[in-house]
């Protein structure tokens, strides 16, 4: 009985430690989609970011993303990068985001951005 007890509390802990590595990576999945919300169009010289936020680390990157159709009414598009990094006791998780954006227009002549 003692054995069975033992190993059912092992069980436990390690579904406990489970739902702790769940949690953690909801939370690096939720803060990469908050910053990829905050734009719906990426500057011509592209979004490159880093920061921190709640023991996350987060870094942005975004380059050209050819698609071999071009024309005036083609927006460019950027392939966007979007890595969240943490600490998770001891080692080292991480989760990464990638998706397109288009290109932000460029203001007309005489109007203000």
């Amino acid at each position: 009985m003692a054995l069975s007890l033992g190993m059912l509390y092992r069980a436990m802990g390690g579904s406990m430690r489970s739902v702790g590595d769940v949690d953690r990576y909801q939370r690096a999945v939720v803060l990469a989609e908050s910053l990829l919300a905050m734009r719906d169009a990426v500057p011509e010289r592209g979004w490159n970011q880093t920061g921190e936020s709640a023991g996350y680390q987060w870094r942005v990157v975004s380059a050209p993303f050819l698609t071999g159709v071009e024309g005036p009414t083609v927006p460019p598009l950027h392939e966007i990068s979007i890595v969240v990094t943490w600490s998770d006791g001891g080692r080292a998780r991480s989760f990464e985001l990638s998706t397109l954006r288009p290109q932000r227009k460029p203001p007309e002549p005489g109007r203000r951005p």
